[in-house]
């Protein structure tokens, strides 16, 4: 039976290709709604925000001995505005978790994001230089991927998972994941084992020609 996703272009899910026969996945996994809302659409920073502009539009309407019928009035319509924009917040975290699914194999990691437009960065090994692992307040943790020089990508083109606050040399960020340390071992380990399997593909050539000398001798 074929298994069916949503996004049915993909050879499998999160890969829009299918993987060489020597590679295999190592983990999947997403975002966490909520804790992508809190910490990369700033939804308890916008609510603060709101509440504060509605206690100062309570404050001058009593203070300008506005009838009280018509104060009621216009806290609810603001009440109701802000509920709206918040729920539009949410929604927008959601969906961007939905739509999110990060692949980590023995070779790359690839990272399929993007809500209206769905993108898919193949990041090889060889392009990392390092990962830096941030815990969250909510008990998930961020995984930020620094780059080779060589290999940049958009800032705009990943938000929002990247790295906050480097625009110039950003760095691709699997965010709010519920196991981030597990993960991060994990991508630790095996990028480890492909820079040893590289270094041994390099000097192979070396091994043979030393061993083909010793042999004419």
């Amino acid at each position: 039976m074929k298994a069916v996703h949503e996004h049915e272009w993909e050879a499998q899910p999160g890969l829009p290709e299918a993987l060489p026969a020597n590679e295999r996945i190592l983990w999947q996994g997403q975002p966490l709604v909520a804790s992508l809302a809190i910490h990369a659409f700033h939804i308890r920073k916008v609510a603060l925000y709101f509440l504060v502009m509605w206690a100062w539009q309570a404050v001058v309407l009593l203070d300008d001995h506005v009838d009280r019928r018509l104060v009621v009035e216009q806290l609810m319509v603001s009440t109701v505005l802000i509920a709206v924009a918040l729920l539009s917040l949410w929604g927008a975290a959601w969906w961007s978790a939905k739509t999110t699914l990060y692949t980590i194999t023995d070779r790359r990691v690839v990272m399929r994001i993007g809500i209206v437009l769905s993108v898919t960065f193949n990041l090889p090994f060889r392009q990392i230089k390092a990962a830096h692992l941030k815990p969250c307040s909510t008990g998930t943790g961020d995984i930020a991927i620094e780059l080779s020089p060589s290999a940049r990508i958009g800032w705009f083109h990943l938000w929002p998972h990247q790295r906050a606050w480097h625009l110039k040399h950003p760095q691709p960020t699997m965010r709010s994941l519920a196991n981030a340390d597990q993960v991060s071992q994990t991508l630790g380990m095996a990028w480890h084992r492909c820079q040893e399997r590289s270094t041994l593909e390099r000097r192979a050539p070396e091994l043979t020609s030393v061993d083909l000398q010793e042999v004419a001798a």
